[in-house]
This record gives C-alpha cells, sequence and structure tokens, in this order.
C-alpha cells in the first residue's frame, strides 16, 4: 500500500476544495453575509493548511494501483464532506453538524436528499454552495484533479476507475489526463448551455447558475421549496432536457462529436430512451385517465420531467407525485433502481449494467437445457469479458445485501415502510426524493442520527458504486 500517494491526493483534494470555497466566499461578499463570509473563509483557510502540509513533500513512489485507487477514492470523498460541511455548520445555516454532513454528502454524492425545511430561508452562499457540491460530484472531483495534476503517469487509471460510475470506464485517448481533460470540458460546454437557455427562460442570473449546476451533476438541490413547480413550462422542458442528456455516458457525446454517430446510439443509449419514453407514455395515459390534468399537454410535461428527473437520478419535482395513482407511482420506483447510463452523471444501478446482468441472466438460463452449449455475453457486438460479468454479479449480491441491512437499520425508528423503503431507494441510488414522508414536499429531517448516519453510508456507497468503500473495511486492504 502506498500510504504516501494517499496523504498526497488527500492534500490535493483538500487544496482544490478550498478553491471550490472560494465561490460561495465570493457570493457572500456580494449578498453582504458576514457570518457565512467569516465560515468560508476559516474553511478555506484550514483546507488549505492542512492540503499544503501534505503536499508539501511528494512521494518518490507515485505508482498506484487498484487497491491503491479504491481507498484514495473513498478516503478523498469523505474528506471532501468532513470539511465541506463546515461552513453550513459554522454559517449558522445547519446548526448540528451532523445535519450538516448529511446535507455535505447528500451534496457531493448529487442525492439531493435534504433536511432543510425552507430553502428560501439559507443564505445565498451557503445555497451555491449546495448546488457546487452537486457539481463537483457530478463527474468526480478526482477526475477533475486528474486533468490538471499528473498524479503518477498511467497509473492513476486506476483512481478513474474507481471514480467513475458504470461497470467498466475505458479511455478516449491514450492519456488519462487528456481524457479526464475532455470529459471535464464536454461537462462544462453543455452546462453553459444549460445557463444561457434558462436566462431566455426569465431566470435570474443566480437561479440559472444554480439550477444548472444541481442539473449537471443530477443532484436536485432546490433553490426555491416548490422545486420546479412555480417555474415557467419552458424553464420545465429545459430542465427536462438536459437532465436527460446529462443522463448519457459522456464518453458518446465526444465520439458523436468525432462523426461516430452510430457509437452515440448504443445498445445503452436505445436502452435508456426506450425506457424513458415507455415510462412517459404509461405515466402521460394513467394519470391523464385518473383525472389528475385537465389535459393531455400538461399531464405529458409534469410525467417527462418527472421521468427524467427519476431515472437520471436528479430529483428535481414540479408535482408532488405521491398524489398520483399507485401505477405511476411503481413505475417512479423502478425507474429509481435502473438509473441512468454508466460515465453519466447519474447514479442508480446502470442500464448497462442491467443490461449485462440480464443478458448472462438470459444464457444461464438457456444452459440449464442445452448443457453443452456455452454461449458469451455481448453488447454492441463486443464480447463482455467475464471479469466484468463477474463484478456485475458481485454488485448485484453487495447491493441487495447493503439494502436490506440499511432497510432494518432505519425501520427499528417505526416509520411506516413505504417511507423507510424509498428513503433508503433514493439515498443509494442517489435520487433525493421517495414517497410518503421523504416525498418530493418532505424532507429527511425527522430521521435519528443513527439513521442519518446509515443513509450517509448509503449515499456514499451508491455514488461510489459500492466496492471503494466497502474495501475500507477489508483488513486485506490496508496490508502492506
Amino acid at each position: 500500500m502506498n500510504y504516501k500517494m494517499i496523504r498526497f491526493i488527500i492534500g490535493w483534494i483538500l487544496i482544490f476544495e478550498a478553491i471550490f470555497l472560494m465561490f460561495p466566499a465570493i457570493t457572500a461578499i456580494i449578498y453582504g453575509e458576514k457570518r457565512p463570509l467569516l465560515a468560508f473563509m476559516l474553511t478555506v483557510l484550514l483546507c488549505a493548511t492542512i492540503g499544503l502540509l501534505l503536499v508539501f513533500r511528494k512521494p518518490r513512489n507515485t505508482v498506484l494501483y487498484s487497491r491503491e485507487g479504491f481507498v484514495i477514492v473513498s478516503m478523498s470523498w469523505i474528506v471532501l464532506s468532513l470539511f465541506g460541511a463546515i461552513p453550513i455548520w459554522l454559517s449558522g445555516a445547519i446548526p448540528n453538524y451532523i445535519d450538516a454532513l448529511f446535507e455535505t454528502v447528500s451534496g457531493f454524492t448529487t442525492t439531493g436528499a435534504s433536511i432543510v425545511p425552507v430553502v428560501e430561508s439559507l443564505p445565498k452562499s451557503v445555497i451555491l454552495w449546495r448546488s457546487f457540491t452537486h457539481f463537483v460530484g457530478g463527474m468526480g472531483v478526482l477526475v477533475f484533479i486528474m486533468a490538471f495534476i499528473p498524479l503518477s503517469g498511467g497509473q492513476n487509471m486506476h483512481i478513474m476507475k474507481a471514480e467513475s460510475p458504470g461497470p467498466s470506464v475505458s479511455k478516449l485517448v491514450p492519456r488519462v489526463r487528456t481524457t479526464a481533460l475532455i470529459l471535464y470540458s464536454l461537462y462544462i460546454a453543455i452546462t453553459l448551455i444549460q445557463i444561457i437557455l434558462l436566462l431566455f427562460g426569465g431566470m435570474t442570473f443566480f437561479d440559472a447558475i444554480n439550477t444548472a449546476l444541481a442539473t449537471a451533476g443530477t443532484g436536485g438541490f432546490g433553490i426555491k421549496n416548490d422545486s420546479f413547480a412555480s417555474f415557467s413550462p419552458y424553464i420545465q422542458i429545459v430542465v427536462t432536457v438536459f437532465m436527460l442528456l446529462f443522463s448519457l455516458n459522456f464518453s458518446c457525446y465526444y465520439l458523436a462529436f468525432r462523426g461516430r454517430i452510430k457509437d452515440f446510439f448504443n445498445s445503452e443509449t436505445r436502452c435508456f430512451l426506450t425506457v424513458v419514453a415507455v415510462a412517459i407514455a404509461l405515466i402521460t395515459l394513467n394519470i391523464t385517465l385518473s383525472g389528475n390534468y385537465a389535459t393531455v399537454d400538461e399531464a405529458l410535461r409534469h410525467a417527462a420531467f418527472s421521468v427524467a428527473s427519476i431515472i437520471s437520478t436528479t430529483g428535481f419535482a414540479t408535482e408532488d407525485f405521491n398524489l398520483w395513482p399507485a401505477l405511476s407511482k411503481s413505475i417512479l420506483v423502478l425507474l429509481m433502481f435502473i438509473g441512468a447510463c454508466a460515465g453519466s452523471t447519474g447514479g442508480g444501478i446502470k442500464i448497462s449494467r442491467l443490461l449485462i446482468y440480464g443478458k448472462n441472466a438470459k444464457n444461464e438460463l438457456g444452459g440449464l437445457i442445452h448443457t453443452g452449449q456455452v454461449k458469451k455475453v455481448s453488447i454492441d457486438g463486443k464480447s463482455v469479458d467475464k471479469e466484468v460479468i463477474k463484478a456485475v454479479n458481485t454488485y448485484m449480491a453487495w447491493y441487495i445485501l447493503i439494502f436490506v441491512a440499511s432497510l432494518l437499520l432505519i425501520s427499528v425508528e417505526n416509520h411506516d415502510p413505504i417511507t423507510n423503503f424509498t428513503a433508503i431507494a433514493a439515498t443509494i441510488n442517489n435520487i433525493g426524493p421517495g414517497l410518503e414522508l421523504v416525498g418530493p414536499t418532505g424532507n429527511f429531517a425527522f430521521f435519528t442520527v443513527p439513521s442519518k448516519l446509515v443513509l450517509i453510508f448509503d449515499m456514499l456507497a451508491g455514488r461510489l458504486e459500492l466496492f471503494p468503500l466497502l474495501l475500507l473495511f477489508t483488513p486485506s486492504t490496508w496490508k502492506k
């Protein structure tokens, strides 16, 4: 285990966090928020001091293997969250540190689950920091650092694989650093386009920035208590489109830019868009026939927004879908588990993982009849490696185990089963809202500290695809 490199990279994480914290600090100056300004500047000083001490001496041995990659990613996200909660706590916006940590972890993991009862009461600087944590966490802070800081030559692919969501990560170009730069350039470019379109719709500059940052990370922290219910249909449509755009594999955008349109519409993209279209059609029909809306156009707009919000794991809302018929709510719950595409900023199990799992299950079932026949799992004409299939099966086993354990732990509080079930689904899949008490009009403030810690673990586990966080608790990980 290369402990010195772990220390070195965590130091860079804190230095970059100090830089990130300057944006809400500047916002506090603009809006004259004295206490939040002091809180952010103290945290900047703390992060910068500790970070500089950790990176003062670069290790001679900079080689990283998969084990170090997993540990670096897990520790970095934990450290990022622990320090990121400090200004929210010190500013008085959320006076309890565990609550501030819950909010911060929810931000960085792009979950969007909140304990804040009235969002509008928060200082502008804190609102911006919440949104900015989504943006940083969406593509991954270590991916960002790799775009600007050469960590360890070609070995930093282990970090990228550990942090990027999905069953596999491939390099777009030979150099990992260039790949990271391409991904973040696309990420920023699409975000800027959304800001411009929101401004055209009459949004204020502050609201447009916060909305775009939260949409880009598929996070879901709103700037209003009613989320997007009070915004115009134009704004709702723009956000719907961009939630879906950020749900697609960013590698596909690069391939499309290079003229490889066929590769953009691969099996994962086609499957994702099919699921979205079918879900929208079914919910629109269901809520129209149930008399929830006077016109089909209105029903279609709210159905499309909700489907895009849930499957992208953003968590915005234009309506309280708690009031929708059972069929529509059931579809949304299923979408919570399906999630977005691999290599996107979205959460959930992921379309690609479900495709691999489904095709492998089909082959195994056929093998019971044709015992001598060996079929390979292939996606887009390419054979899927056995190690990837093994990883997918292992992921599903651990996913179910963590889900059940978490559900039992928070059920001790004796809330209704739907609240408990969807609270776990919303956090481990990084969605935000669930149903009943944790629905679009509710929040997570009523949970006790032990339950909040369980949900914090689930949010981190979901964003890091389980394995990096689980390996922290494996003794063999720490052996030299």
